[in-house]
């Protein structure tokens, strides 16, 4: 778990790092140029739909998770626009709240402790 733990918040870093990077190079207009390429049907486009679809995902892993609670509804909206950025802190969290325990941490503690 030590190792997980040290990818995420390694991960989380690089990541903040190379986006502000980035916005501050190109702007911050990600929208545009996201859904551009994939109205283009080209290869950027491929990977940004693939992309969406770990974007959902992750929305809809975090919903279930919260057993779709208002709370996990709303989690799951900044999962799906949040990224990694989102998914990495709230694992962070999870992995702390959860003692380590990986059924609590992939089901959530209300589905573990059932």
């Amino acid at each position: 778990m030590t190792a997980f733990r040290i990818f995420l918040g390694a991960y989380l870093i690089v990541l903040v790092v190379y986006t502000l990077i980035v916005g501050m190079n190109h702007g911050w207009n990600l929208g545009a140029v996201f859904f551009g390429d994939m109205v283009a049907i080209n290869w950027p486009g491929q990977f940004n739909l693939d992309f969406m679809g770990f974007l959902c995902l992750s929305a809809l892993w975090v919903s279930w998770r919260h057993e779709y609670k208002p709370a996990g509804l709303a989690l799951s909206v900044v999962a799906f626009f949040g990224g990694v950025v989102f998914l990495a802190t709230y694992l962070l969290f999870a992995i702390s709240q959860a003692d380590g325990d990986m059924k609590t941490l992939l089901l959530g503690p209300g589905r573990a402790n059932a």
